[in-house]
């Protein structure tokens, strides 16, 4: 993401997994995790909606981690259709987390699948949970808290706008969607970081 990222592995639940750490100025708030998207399709912690939801956290005062599934760059094992990658982003956040320091998890698309599930098993210990893009037609994304956030592009043309409605509505939460807008939010990450900000401020 920048010249202070520094690369880590590991030991994960199949193997090493691949981190990249981000620290902010000054004393952090807490710890931040970020999923990223669908290992088989391309999804790497270098997804640009990945880093951009890692830089905004930083930007608000969070120490961030991105890291890559099982089987993905440098992380050893392989796809397991989403069981083991909860298990994967379980395991990051016990190794990098801090005592009891606060914890705030976010994921685009597939990765917010396995950030909602991540989400349900730590219960009320999670300050903040960002869902973008989440993979709702695919996945059974768990149900969250009334606290999340979730952004929705209108024209997501990989899930649907309507089947992220369709998980939102038994649980009355609120979906930000961004008019004109496609699944990588081509052109609008800036937008897309506001809007992190925002929900974080």
């Amino acid at each position: 993401m920048n010249a202070q990222t520094e690369k880590r592995l590991i030991a994960g639940p199949a193997g090493d997994l691949e981190c990249a750490l981000d620290a902010p100025a000054g004393q952090p708030l807490g710890l931040a995790v970020v999923a990223h998207p669908h290992p088989l399709h391309g999804g790497t912690l270098d997804n640009k909606v990945v880093q951009t939801l890692a830089r905004a956290f930083v930007q608000r005062g969070w120490r961030v981690v991105r890291f890559n599934f099982r089987g993905v760059g440098r992380s050893q094992g392989a796809w397991d259709a989403g069981r083991g990658e909860i298990d994967d982003m379980m395991a990051v956040i016990t190794h990098w987390r801090q005592g009891g320091e606060p914890l705030a998890l976010a994921g685009f698309s597939f990765g917010a699948y396995v950030a909602s599930h991540a989400a349900q098993r730590l219960g009320d210990d999670v300050a903040h949970l960002v869902l973008v893009g989440p993979a709702t037609g695919n996945f059974e994304v768990a149900p969250v808290p009334a606290h999340a956030v979730v952004i929705h592009g209108e024209h997501d043309d990989v899930v649907p706008l309507q089947s992220t409605l369709d998980w939102a509505r038994p649980q009355s939460l609120p979906v930000v969607v961004v008019p004109g807008v496609g699944h990588f939010f081509h052109g609008q990450l800036p937008l897309l970081k506001t809007l992190v900000l925002r929900a974080l401020a």
